[in-house]
């Protein structure tokens, strides 16, 4: 339709039209990132966005340019002349047709929208950026009178209360000390005060102790426990591997990793470089690798038949997912099929910055190398004795050797190591002579090598030739014969001889091989049969010395000194190749040489080195074992390019590595790699990292972000609630050294942290979700948080700390897997009763009672738990083993103080809701006690399988039943809402 056709079609409105025009003055300017860009995203980028393979009408309306020039049916945006731009004629037009969205969609526009796209162009159709997209610029805090903020000097408060007067309201005033004293405690550790901590602040609610009760409270160890569980979430970190066997794995020493980083306050800028590429800082120590297993907590299939490169490439996809949601806040896997429909993310950026993450050795294999041992304090000292008994011992093996071979035809070895005038590896390798003789292959591993070797040998007569296999510690900590971390096995596929003097080179024919041991289906004769695809290998025995013999088939009798060329041929692949090796002739009869002839000086001392390592090798496979991120080597990066629909199976252009350069590129000196890539996100440029962070921390403190959408701070994610509370947040976090203790002490000083949650029908209908911190934030709190309080006030809670993780109670029946032997064994003792923190978390069956308070799988990251509330979580609390002993320990601490049952009660109450209790809060529970009392008393057996079933020890002197009574009465104080929340 011709736009004048429009233009006729829309005559009776021109009147208003140009109305609103000249109203436009006065009514509130029409922001592109927050009032326009969220409408286009949501009805219009999916057709005119920029994904060009869905791309309509050649017409994009997420590029300001291509808005304003001339397309088919006109301009879409025409500065100050809505009338004349298609978009308004189009979004008003009653022609099914002509109308857009078109119904089809289903995405049609409201009045409202429509009628603030055309206010917006009107206004002259102004361009920006999305909200988030734009640079942090720390905000002034506005003027307000006193009473606005609650005499408040914390610019939180300025801003809170600004936008509180907008909807008529203020502050409210604090809650009151006990209340605020169990927030505080919850908030900041995850457990509740005792009573008297609470009284000693109720006695002094004074702004100083307030703040002394805070710095007591982050530097407690249980600060850094409860803000773990936060990043677990995001880590998706969990036991176990996933998929179908679901097998275990070792992770805990990376979940202790962040319980310390959180608890020395690691900045955000280092405790994101650590994790996302520890391995690449200068010096990195055994801290800075064990932190890399952030990205080594990606599922892992072990399934027979997969396809291992399959799973390598979903787990770095995973890692580039959930790098750029858990710091920045967008949808970033949309791009890996087709480019983002609403975002700035290309498919091509997509590939570009999985090229960065496409570089680790990990490879989806079932031993999740590459992995390295973690050694406590004890294990390190003992490691460093051992370490040094080894190394004495091969320096007296050296010595005994050098002996040996001075000693010339006396000696009773017949071999003599000849001089290494050159070693070339044809893989890349760098190949090093030894001053005993031995050669040390060290740099890239290629996946197969050739060795060749240049020895200088006397005159005289040489009859054969020896090659020995020497261990040596590789780069990831393990010690073998051969050079890859995961199998340090070798396979020698053909050796090959020739010999060189001043009449010309000639080959030596190789016949009468032998060696120490052999692997099955790969012995040694192998390695002359002329044959690339068979040869000498040694597995089992990997971390083993091993000697092979190769006879001449005609003596070598030399007139002069002559040149051995020695080529050892590796084709089998996976980097099994010879890391150390040392070559020597004899002059004997071949028939008297046996690969382990040796003086007893060298055999002793040969056992002393066996021995020794032996030992330090006993060790390390004693430690646990955590998988690591570990950057290849130069010659063996992988080219990385896209993958047309998201299939690994179809490679398309080459994607070199970039970031999303719509937020900036590397700093200035950054490397292309993943070190450049945690750089980049705490770039003081980069606007999202600092707004994503101190929302997350916004959001835990008061069950609902600033920006609630804490998942998507894109184009399609909600808008904030307080933009310039955000930006404020953001720019302090940021500019005042990424420091999470210092945030969350302003945040909690604050008198809008303080506020009492009462409320009341007018404010919960004025501001029904607290989004604008009208009060005190009140809900239910996390799963992990319920449990450890019920054990706490308990007494039960145990105080141990990292390690292993546990298996508390549950109920049985529900741990099957497929293949899988592995069993759940209830814990005993303390570790029945550690924090939740510590529970062994199996993906494919997590612990039921957090799963039934909104914890995840951690298949994926979780950015945040939803709090629901079902029936389900009524039945865990009343009836999980965990909250059975917790109540029936509750009881046990009730009955302990005196004879009077109100007392009683109402100390009960007291541990758990931590105020003082009020006169008439115990006689419902008396009553209940006292009606269980007398069921109980009626029924000895099921009293016995009540009791049984929370562990109960009956005071001497008090019956079954009235126990039973008193047991009732503490789950039912466990199951308050009160107890259940965070007030």
């Amino acid at each position: 339709m011709h736009p004048q056709s429009f233009i006729r079609r829309f005559a009776p409105l021109v009147a208003a039209a140009v109305g609103s025009v000249h109203l436009a003055a006065a009514e509130p300017v029409v922001q592109f990132g927050r009032d326009i860009l969220p409408i286009l995203s949501t009805h219009c980028f999916a057709c005119h966005g920029p994904d060009e393979k869905e791309r309509k009408a050649k017409l994009r309306l997420d590029v300001e340019a291509d808005t304003r020039r001339p397309h088919k049916n006109g301009i879409p945006i025409v500065p100050n002349r809505p009338l004349e731009s298609t978009l308004v004629q189009r979004i008003r037009s009653a022609d099914p047709d002509e109308v857009m969205p078109p119904p089809k969609a289903h995405r049609s526009l409201g009045r409202p929208e429509a009628d603030l796209l055309e206010r917006w162009v009107a206004q002259g159709g102004t361009w920006g950026r999305h909200w988030s997209f734009e640079p942090v610029v720390k905000p002034v805090p506005p003027r307000l009178p006193s009473p606005a903020t609650l005499g408040s000097t914390s610019p939180i408060d300025s801003f809170v209360a600004a936008a509180l007067a907008k909807k008529g309201l203020r502050l409210q005033a604090a809650a009151p000390p006990h209340t605020l004293v169990r927030r505080l405690a919850l908030d900041l550790t995850g457990l509740p005060p005792t009573p008297a901590e609470a009284d000693r602040f109720a006695a002094d609610p004074s702004p100083a102790a307030y703040e002394r009760l805070v710095d007591d409270l982050l530097a407690r160890p249980e600060f850094g426990e409860h803000w773990a569980r936060m990043w677990l979430d995001l880590a998706r970190y969990a036991d176990t591997k996933g998929y179908e066997k679901d097998l275990g794995r070792t992770m805990w020493p990376y979940r202790d990793w962040v319980v310390n980083a959180f608890n020395r306050d690691l900045t955000l800028d280092r405790f994101t470089a650590e994790q996302i590429a520890g391995d690449l800082l200068p010096g990195a120590g055994q801290e800075q690798i064990i932190a890399t297993a952030f990205h080594r907590n990606t599922l892992s299939n072990d399934e027979g038949g997969t396809d291992d490169e399959e799973f390598r490439v979903v787990a770095v996809k995973d890692r580039i997912d959930t790098t750029v949601q858990v710091w920045m806040g967008l949808t970033m896997g949309c791009a890996k099929c087709h480019s983002h429909k609403y975002d700035p993310i290309t498919t091509a950026e997509y590939y570009g910055f999985y090229a960065l993450f496409n570089q680790t050795e990990d490879a989806d294999r079932s031993d999740d190398a590459p992995t390295m041992p973690i050694l406590d304090p004890a294990r390190t000292v003992s490691r460093a004795r051992l370490a040094d008994t080894l190394s004495s011992r091969e320096a007296e093996l050296v010595d005994a050797e050098r002996k040996a071979a001075s000693d010339g035809a006396a000696s009773p070895t017949p071999w003599r190591v000849p001089v290494v005038l050159g070693a070339e590896s044809t893989g890349g390798a760098q190949l090093t002579a030894q001053a005993d003789g031995a050669v040390l292959a060290s740099g890239p591993v290629p996946d197969r090598d050739t060795y060749i070797m240049r020895l200088e040998l006397p005159a005289g007569t040489h009859t054969a030739l020896r090659l020995e296999a020497l261990p040596t510690t590789l780069a990831g900590g393990a010690t073998g014969v051969g050079r890859s971390g995961s199998d340090p096995n070798f396979v020698l596929s053909e050796i090959t001889v020739e010999v060189a003097t001043e009449t010309g080179a000639q080959s030596v024919k190789l016949m009468g091989a032998q060696a120490d041991f052999a692997q099955d289906l790969w012995p040694v004769t192998a390695a002359v049969d002329g044959r690339p695809d068979t040869g000498w290998a040694v597995a089992p025995h990997k971390s083993d010395r091993h000697v092979a013999v190769f006879a001449f088939a005609e003596p070598l009798r030399l007139a002069g000194t002559a040149v051995l060329k020695v080529t050892l041929s590796q084709q089998y692949g996976a980097g099994l190749t010879l890391a150390r090796f040392r070559l020597a002739t004899a002059a004997a009869d071949p028939a008297t040489l046996h690969p382990l002839d040796e003086p007893p000086a060298v055999v002793n001392a040969q056992h002393a080195v066996a021995e020794a390592r032996a030992a330090l090798k006993q060790l390390d496979d004693a430690a646990p074992r955590l998988p690591i991120a570990r950057e290849l080597p130069a010659g063996k990066q992988r080219e990385t390019r896209q993958q047309r629909r998201g299939n690994f199976l179809d490679p398309g252009d080459p994607a070199p590595p970039t970031v999303l350069t719509a937020f900036g590129g590397l700093p200035a000196g950054a490397p292309t790699n993943r070190l450049g890539v945690a750089q980049w996100l705490v770039n003081g440029d980069n606007p999202l990292t600092p707004r994503v962070w101190a929302n997350r921390i916004w959001a835990r403190l008061n069950g609902l972000g600033l920006v609630e959408t804490e998942e998507d701070f894109g184009a399609l994610g909600s808008l904030p609630s307080n933009p310039e509370l955000l930006d404020w947040l953001a720019a302090e976090y940021r500019d005042k050294g990424w420091s999470l203790k210092r945030l969350l002490k302003t945040i909690v000083l604050s008198a809008t942290y303080k506020q009492s949650a009462a409320s009341s029908a007018a404010l919960r209908e004025v501001d029904p979700r607290n989004a604008l911190s009208s009060r005190g934030a009140r809900h239910r709190l996390p799963a992990e948080v319920i449990r450890d309080q019920a054990l706490a006030v308990a007494g039960l809670l145990s105080s141990k700390r990292g390690g292993p993780p546990v298996m508390p109670p549950q109920p049985a029946g529900l741990w099957r897997s497929t293949y899988s032997g592995q069993k759940w064994i209830d814990a005993e003792g303390e570790d029945r009763w550690r924090r939740g923190l510590y529970t062994y978390w199996k993906r494919t069956t997590p612990y039921p009672s957090m799963l039934a308070f909104d914890a995840g799988s951690r298949e994926v990251c979780q950015i945040r738990r939803i709090a629901s509330n079902t029936p389900l979580q009524a039945l865990v609390t009343l009836n999980d083993p965990v909250y059975l002993e917790a109540a029936a320990a509750l009881a046990g601490r009730m009955t302990s103080t005196g004879d009077d049952p109100a007392a009683r009660m109402a100390g009960g109450l007291r541990m758990a809701l931590i105020r003082p209790v009020r006169p008439a809060e115990t006689a419902p529970l008396l009553r209940l006690r006292q009606e269980a009392e007398s069921e109980f008393a009626s029924d000895p057996a099921r009293t016995d399988s009540f009791l049984a079933s929370g562990r109960a020890l009956v005071p001497a002197g008090m019956s079954r039943a009235a126990f039973a009574g008193w047991m009732v009465a503490a789950s039912a104080i466990l199951n308050l809402d009160e107890f259940l929340t965070r007030n």
